[in-house]
C-alpha cells in the first residue's frame, strides 16, 4: 500500500476474517494492527471489509465504520447463518458528502 499510495488512490482491502479458518494463510492480530496503522497515514483512501468482531472494532476504532447484515450460506443445504460485517473507511465521510474524494 505504501508503495502505491497517492492522493488519488483508492484501496479496497479484503483480508482474511479474524478468527476464521480455511484461508490457508496465517493472519494474526498484528497484521490487522499494521493495516490500521498504514490506513491512518494514507495520502489516498482505503475501504476495508471484515467480520464484525470486538477485536476488529477495537483495532479500527479511529475510523468510520458501517455495520452490514449478511447471510452466510456454507455448502448449501439450508445452513444459512445471519452475521454482521463491518465496512471501514480511512477518511471522514462526514467531511466528504459526495462519497469518495
Amino acid at each position: 500500500m505504501e508503495r502505491y499510495d497517492r492522493p488519488h488512490t483508492l484501496f479496497y482491502l479484503d483480508p482474511p476474517y479474524w478468527q476464521t479458518a480455511g484461508y490457508g494463510v496465517e493472519f494474526g492480530l498484528p497484521e490487522y494492527e499494521k493495516m490500521a496503522d498504514i490506513m491512518s497515514r494514507l495520502k489516498g483512501k482505503a475501504i476495508l471489509s471484515l467480520n464484525d468482531h470486538p477485536d476488529i472494532r477495537r483495532i479500527f476504532a479511529a475510523f468510520e465504520m458501517d455495520t452490514v447484515p449478511i447471510t452466510y450460506n456454507v455448502g448449501g443445504g439450508g445452513k444459512a447463518v445471519d452475521r454482521n460485517e463491518v465496512v471501514i473507511y480511512s477518511w471522514d465521510r462526514q467531511l466528504d458528502p459526495v462519497g469518495l474524494f
